[in-house]
């Protein structure tokens, strides 16, 4: 997911999402310098990742956003970094006692 996520072009395309409504690949592409097949290729990524799923709709596929893989990842980088905390505070203790 990591490396799904550290891409500018597919940051992009999930701010995008994030405003909650479905949306297809055209609509994404609009006020991009890139192609619709570009932007495809990124939304499959990501979709590989877990955190946007397609549907279609007639001809069309349409994105959106899915939050509980992020809050997921969120919620791991919260429990390491209590962790490192913890780990610091007692190096700490230790150099100063």
């Amino acid at each position: 997911m990591f490396a799904a996520l550290g891409d500018a072009t597919r940051l992009s395309l999930l701010t995008k999402l994030c405003a909650g409504q479905p949306q297809s690949i055209s609509e994404l592409a609009k006020g991009s310098n890139l192609s619709q097949q570009a932007i495809t290729q990124h939304l499959r990524v990501l979709e590989s990742a877990g955190v946007v799923r397609s549907t279609r709709a007639g001809r069309e596929s349409l994105f959106e956003f899915e939050v509980e893989p992020i809050e997921q990842i969120k919620t791991y980088l919260d429990r390491v970094s209590e962790q490192w905390d913890q780990a610091l505070a007692r190096l700490k203790s230790f150099v100063e006692d």
